[in-house]
């Protein structure tokens, strides 16, 4: 005898009853509260214009205001980061120094990365559908395919131009005008980096994170751009370009850094610290006698698990169901951006019984 149950924050139910679990660490607003004068017209409004799901207190989807959080937090990076970009690329014009061109092009790149991360956010938020079963998080992943390729192609660039300086030099003019300039380049970067990936973590957002330490490299190689200028400033001709280089070479560690974060996301790799989380929190379950498989993948910025738990093989469908409740609600709980779990009960083995699971046993995929 065995049961399934599985209950997301997305709506998926293992029996297609569509319904949300309300749970959450941090928990949603409440609208039409009448304790709260002056809220009614404005919380009707709100209702007609977030995504929100009907739940038990009408409390707004965890994962949906994630994903609003996301899209926030790349609007006003998106205007910080461009703003700085345009105040550089004017002192680039007036300069020639080639240290700040690559920096000026990481910052415009940056800025640009928000599009397709943007896009990714919104498509997150579509419901599943029976060609996209499990929702349209993925392209979250996808974005972060292209933050990653954007770093690799500032980096040819920064390279390219640094190396054409170092065997054609020129004077770099208003040597003041560019330290000022990249001053605020590594101000800019680093009040971004450290927004995207506060939000980027706080959701589990891999390709937001990689997109903060982009930013974040963008920053130091605005500090650099000031050496440079120092260095012209005493007469050193070469700065400029030798600048230009150090660049490209920090750009190409965090696509390291950034390529590391995306691929694992790609290939569904989790922290283990989180199946053990799940662990401990399924074996507290009254009536969860032993866990079997346990599968955590993430899905953009929502995380979803799989997993099998014992129960008494003498107990009855409904009891086991209650038990597989019990599990996930102990999951959702426990595992930190867990949005959906499908629990299923596996009766525990009398003596001389055969395995429940012996006919599936010639589907096992072999040794590759």
């Amino acid at each position: 005898m065995s049961t399934e149950h599985g209950v997301g924050h997305d709506g998926e139910h293992g029996h297609g009853h569509g319904h949300r679990h309300p749970h959450g660490h941090e928990h949603g607003r409440r609208s039409g509260d009448p304790s709260r004068p002056g809220r009614g017209l404005r919380h009707r409004l709100a209702h007609l214009l977030t995504p929100h799901s009907h739940t038990s207190g009408d409390k707004v989807d965890p994962a949906l205001e994630s994903s609003a959080r996301g899209i926030r937090t790349l609007w006003i990076s998106l205007a910080v980061l461009g703003a700085t970009a345009a105040v550089q690329a004017v002192v680039v014009a007036l300069s020639g120094s080639v240290a700040l061109l690559g920096d000026t092009v990481h910052n415009a790149a940056d800025a640009l990365t928000a599009v397709p991360l943007g896009i990714a956010f919104v498509l997150g938020r579509r419901a599943a559908d029976r060609r996209f079963t499990y929702g349209y998080g993925r392209a979250e992943d996808l974005a972060g395919l292209v933050i990653v390729l954007t770093i690799a192609a500032s980096a040819v660039f920064a390279g390219w131009t640094a190396i054409d300086r170092l065997l054609d030099p020129h004077p770099v003019e208003r040597l003041p005008v560019v330290a000022a300039a990249a001053v605020i380049g590594f101000a800019g970067n680093e009040w971004v980096a450290r927004y995207r990936i506060r939000v980027g973590r706080a959701i589990g957002s891999a390709a937001l994170v990689a997109d903060g330490l982009h930013a974040r490299t963008d920053g130091f190689t605005s500090l650099a751009v000031l050496l440079g200028a120092g260095g012209a400033a005493i007469g050193w001709q070469l700065a400029d370009p030798v600048v230009g280089l150090v660049i490209t070479a920090a750009l190409l560690l965090v696509l390291r850094d950034a390529a590391r974060e995306v691929f694992r996301r790609v290939m569904d790799a989790v922290d283990p610290a989180l199946l053990d989380a799940a662990e401990r929190a399924l074996r507290e379950v009254p009536g969860v006698r032993g866990v079997g498989e346990l599968r955590l993948r993430w899905i953009g910025h929502r995380l979803r698990a799989e997993v099998a738990v014992v129960v008494d093989g003498e107990s009855s469908v409904r009891a086991a169901h209650r038990v597989a409740v019990a599990a996930e609600h102990a999951l959702l709980h426990a595992v930190p951006g867990l949005t959906a779990a499908l629990v299923h009960a596996d009766p525990s083995p009398a003596p001389g019984e055969p395995d429940p699971h012996l006919a599936l046993a010639h589907h096992a995929p072999g040794p590759a």
